[in-house]
């Protein structure tokens, strides 16, 4: 990724939605159920067969943000089947009683899996804290995104209060890949927080919906906005 580019990332749910990413000019691509879960490694094999971009997979057995530690042993033996499956990284993050992030748990997972890179999901939304969540992602090894909306409710809600937190440090700017209800008219104020992955999912596929697979014009013109929006946050930042 050059200095001028942003990282686009788009949910695929099975290879067939790999072309269009992949066609549309997608950095990564992010594999996961259309619930939300860990997808069966026969799938994600079958999505690395597809394409040599890196792919990073869910790992995420139930519909909370919390795990116990039978479950861990599981995920730990998921994370090792999806990355003999071709897969690049993994996506992973959990709560704790507190709801705030389970660094505890999130620290074991990233120890399990050494050298792996990771991203966290949307569970930082419904963190009960988010200042004090944001510190303690900044300390776990191989993370290098955090997938985010500012609210559960999404950007819609969000936004504002998400901008403000990219705005105020650096470090967070670096890991904070906005996504769950991204806009374009977004993208412009992220790039010039310093923030340069960006997440896509339903907004490429026809209808907005699961039911259809990725398109590549739609990726596309994700790609030329966001490309041409860095160049734009680049002369921007060189004349402030």
């Amino acid at each position: 990724m050059g200095p001028s580019t942003a990282l686009l990332e788009v949910t695929v749910l099975g290879p067939r939605d790999v072309a269009g990413a992949e066609e549309g000019g997608a950095d990564r691509l992010h594999l996961v159920t259309a619930a939300g879960l860990s997808p069966e490694p026969s799938v994600v094999s079958a999505v690395c067969r597809e394409t040599e971009l890196p792919v990073v997979v869910t790992l995420r057995l139930n519909d909370s943000w919390t795990t116990t530690g039978g479950e861990l042993t599981r995920l730990v033996g998921l994370g090792e089947d999806f990355l003999g499956c071709g897969a690049h990284g993994l996506s992973f993050g959990f709560l704790d009683a507190d709801l705030q992030v389970d660094t505890l748990v999130c620290a074991h997972l990233a120890a399990a899996l050494p050298g792996v890179p990771w991203t966290f999901p949307p569970a930082v939304d419904d963190v009960l804290e988010a200042r004090h969540a944001w510190r303690d992602l900044l300390t776990l090894p191989g993370l290098v995104a955090v997938r985010s909306s500012g609210s559960p409710r999404g950007l819609g809600v969000g936004y504002d209060d998400l901008l403000a937190t990219a705005t105020a440090d650096p470090r967070i700017a670096a890991l904070l890949m906005p996504g769950g209800g991204l806009l374009a008219e977004h993208v412009p104020w992220f790039l010039r927080a310093g923030v340069s992955q960006f997440h896509v999912d339903t907004q490429v596929r026809p209808g907005g919906t699961h039911r259809s697979y990725v398109d590549a014009g739609h990726v596309r013109s994700w790609r030329l906005m966001l490309d041409h929006e860095a160049e734009q946050a680049a002369g921007w930042a060189g004349t402030a």
